[in-house]
């Protein structure tokens, strides 16, 4: 399984699919944000119906992000990738055609399941495809590729609206899921994990996943409906008790959904943490961005989604080297420094007032704060990933999807109240702009506290491990999880080399 070496024909396949692949997802998180109003006007939609576009999606693939992760272990994380993509495709066939809001929401919750289903997928077939010392620089290479699909999502979105409808923000996916599906066949080999057996713990799947429901819905409706509605008590409720009675079933539980073993692990809770609290100043963050530009310095649409551009041009050109760096020097002083990092951009983008200059206010704060993303991104991913073991890797991406997730809706349910910003004020350029100033400190020290948990990070997580001495495979013995094999005459390093 853990074959495959950076620089080689295979490594480029399976980073073009898994990249693809989780593009897509990312993509679709952010590119209907500038269709919305067209959506709008089309649908005569209300607020709320446009809300529900966004937060259907969020809320189906926070929900089962981590179940989707631990399916891939057990069942195949190849596998279960390949349907994630078919699933998202026809998804985002059903949101093309969509007649009316109510098939757009419910179009947008299904396309949310294809994306939980393919996003941990992706980092776990690279953390079981690669050998141990490239897995850093190649979760890095995925970091800043993926993070860039993201990225040019508003821009992006806009040129498809203009070219010919919002339509085609759903369904330019159906091509790129048919290239991800070739690559995948052709490059990506099959992994899972060989110790689970017995039946799937399909209890755990259905209380994982209404607990992450409850708790995202109630994210998602109180600052609408209040903290005291009865929706949202209700479904606060659910998500707590469900997440309660998950976290006992799986300490019972033979062959549990999520090893409750993957949480002994300090450096594994630490980079949970940080990813926690940095998702959630990240997300504040471009919410209040494009909206501080438009509204309160008067840029167009497209020059909004213009002037964070140098944030993902620095991920993809720094974001490997950052992972290389990381595997060399250890994680640790990356994910000190990279948030204290963003932290400094974001205090420079207190600066970002009426009357600012692009070249000399914004474009400084937010090289800066690229940087400081670059640094952070695919480090923290590796450790997540390399302090878990590596049969779990589908569970250990899941679980760190999720938290980032629930980390982002956090940060849009509720910083806005925490800065004062609420009613018609998004409209008023004054009272906007005091309310991104108090966000932006709000993020900042967010960061800040992410930078101070990382001292806690072990940092040789990624430091190669040596190779164990293991004796030649028996003829006919299966190397790949799935496959049937001729019989095999290995030495033992290069079989060691192969199930590491």
């Amino acid at each position: 399984m853990t074959n495959v070496r950076w620089g080689t024909a295979t490594a480029r396949g399976v980073l073009a699919a898994t990249i693809l692949g989780s593009g897509m997802v990312f993509l679709d998180g952010t590119v209907v944000n500038i269709a919305l109003p067209r959506i709008g006007e089309e649908f005569d939609a209300s607020v709320s119906g446009l809300q529900w576009i966004l937060d259907s999606y969020l809320l189906t693939l926070a929900a089962l992000v981590m179940v989707a992760g631990s399916l891939g272990d057990r069942y195949g994380r190849r596998k279960l990738f390949q349907i994630g993509v078919v699933w998202f495709g026809v998804s985002s066939v059903l949101c093309g055609v969509a007649p009316n809001t109510e098939m757009l929401v419910a179009a947008r919750a299904l396309q949310g399941i294809g994306g939980a289903l393919l996003t941990p997928g992706s980092l776990a077939i690279i953390q079981s495809a690669f050998v141990r010392e490239d897995r850093a620089r190649a979760i890095g290479a995925w970091s800043g590729l993926s993070g860039l699909a993201g990225a040019i999502g508003p821009l992006l979105g806009g040129l498809l609206v203009q070219a010919w409808s919002w339509r085609l923000a759903f369904l330019i996916n159906v091509p790129v899921g048919l290239a991800v599906l070739w690559l995948t066949r052709k490059y990506v080999p099959e992994s899972c994990d060989n110790t689970m057996d017995g039946h799937l713990d399909v209890w755990g799947s259905v209380l994982g996943a209404l607990g992450l429901a409850g708790l995202t819905a109630a994210l998602v409706e109180a600052p609408g409906r209040g903290v005291g509605d009865p929706l949202v008590v209700s479904v606060v409720v659910l998500g707590v008790v469900a997440m309660t009675a998950f976290v006992v079933s799986q300490r019972r539980q033979r062959n549990p959904l999520v090893p409750p073993d993957i949480f002994a692990n300090r450096t594994f809770m630490i980079a949970n943490l940080l990813t926690f609290v940095v998702y959630a100043a990240l997300s504040g963050l471009m919410m209040l961005f494009v909206m501080q530009l438009q509204v309160s310095l008067n840029y167009t649409p497209t020059l909004a989604g213009l002037a964070s551009l140098p944030i993902p041009v620095l991920m993809l050109v720094l974001s490997a080297r950052s992972g290389k760096l990381a595997q060399r020097f250890g994680p640790r002083p990356l994910l000190v420094a990279g948030p204290i990092l963003i932290a400094v951009g974001m205090v420079m983008l207190t600066r970002v007032t009426p009357g600012a200059s692009y070249l000399l206010t914004v474009l400084p704060a937010v090289v800066v704060f690229g940087f400081g993303l670059t640094a952070v991104v695919a480090p923290v991913t590796a450790t997540v990933l390399a302090s878990a073991e590596d049969r779990h890797a589908g569970v250990a991406s899941g679980v760190n999807n999720a938290i980032a997730r629930t980390g982002s809706l956090l940060a849009v349910a509720v910083l806005p109240a925490a800065a004062g910003l609420s009613g018609e004020s998004y409209t008023d350029p004054v009272a906007l702009t005091a309310g991104w100033q108090a966000a932006m400190w709000i993020c900042a020290g967010l960061c800040v506290m992410g930078g101070l948990l990382a001292l806690g990070i072990r940092n040789d997580v990624l430091a190669p491990v040596p190779e164990p001495v293991s004796e030649a495979p028996a003829a006919g013995d299966c190397l790949h999880c799935g496959f049937t094999a001729p019989p095999t005459h290995l030495s033992g390093r290069a079989v060691s080399s192969v199930g590491r």
